[in-house]
């Protein structure tokens, strides 16, 4: 990390062309002390009315029994499951850039290890892309829609209309839109992301960077207000639960320069406040991290979060 400034550890999208893939769907299922709840996941998916997809599973070497319990699965379930063990624990966004190699599906759906879906999500999924015509299809890059919790109670916003296509992070300033949502996206244009290994080597960096580089390339997803996943709120113990430490610290400041600068110039007038938000939250998480302040003043580039980066670095102990 001595060596390198934070915006060289960036995600790039960079266009390869087209793969082919076996299945339509890849389901990746990442795990950490599942072992309670990964037996309805796998009940959802051996419930699907749409057949075509593989089940990737990969425990992210859980401390309870979710090993043996998968394992058993394997071995008697009729469903195509590529199943990873992972000896060392590496976080939820090292387990999906994984994923991203390991699919063999043309859309990757990340479907978490404590939740549920209903038996026609997938065939909804694929209905709401082939609906689209030739020219849309090359545009659109991801299909998401609604959850409700264990209670049957919506999580977060509905979309402004069915279909609402969108740039996700213009989406969620300019049009409020918040809460848990669930999609696909084009292994194709997860695979064309070039990642710096360093990047996944200095803590658990959020995966909205990654969608921020999608929206970022040109891409828009295809939003529908149809609820097809039941997410369970209040999970203890998740691979999502991390507390703030120098390993989420150094993720929360890449995410937030990426952002910062990916949008910054071009959105801060539409909403002022969740960019100085994420000013703050970088500063703040600064504290947790040995690095001067010329790393972040060579990596930040709009000219005016230099100037509260700079001025504020003295008081940042200060933040709470």
């Amino acid at each position: 990390m001595n060596t390198l400034i934070f915006k060289d550890l960036l995600p790039v999208y960079k266009a390869k062309g087209p793969r082919d893939y076996k299945y339509r769907f890849t389901v990746f299922t990442p795990v950490f002390n599942c072992e309670n709840s990964i037996g309805k996941v796998h009940e959802s998916l051996l419930n699907q009315t749409y057949k075509d997809f593989e089940w990737l599973v990969i425990n992210d070497a859980s401390t309870d029994n979710s090993h043996e319990v998968i394992s058993k699965i394997v071995e008697t379930s009729p469903l195509n499951i590529n199943y990873v063990n992972n000896k060392v624990n590496k976080h939820k966004m090292s387990c999906f850039i994984q994923s991203i190699g390991l699919a063999q599906g043309e859309f990757l759906l990340t479907f978490d290890g404590d939740d549920q879906c209903y038996p026609h999500a997938l065939q909804v999924f694929n209905d709401e892309y082939e609906s689209l015509d030739d020219n849309m299809k090359q545009k659109v890059a991801a299909v998401t829609a609604l959850c409700e919790d264990q209670h049957g109670n919506l999580v977060g916003t509905e979309f402004p209309e069915d279909p609402f296509y969108c740039h996700t992070f213009e989406a969620k300033i300019k049009n409020q839109i918040i809460g848990e949502k669930w999609g696909w996206t084009k292994t194709d244009v997860l695979r064309d992301i070039e990642i710096n290994p360093e990047m996944l080597n200095i803590g658990f960096t959020p995966e909205s960077i990654i969608w921020s580089t999608v929206a970022r390339s040109g891409f828009i997803t295809k939003c529908t207000n149809k609820i097809l996943r039941i997410y369970h709120v209040d999970v203890e113990g998740s691979i999502m639960n991390t507390p703030m430490t120098s390993r989420s610290a150094h993720g929360t400041v890449l995410n937030g320069i990426g952002h910062l600068n990916w949008f910054f110039n071009k959105y801060f007038f539409t909403a002022p406040v969740f960019f100085l938000k994420m000013i703050y939250v970088m500063l703040r998480s600064s504290k947790f991290l040995k690095i001067p302040l010329s790393a972040y003043l060579k990596s930040i580039k709009p000219f005016f979060v230099k100037l509260i980066v700079f001025f504020l670095w003295p008081f940042r102990g200060l933040l709470r």
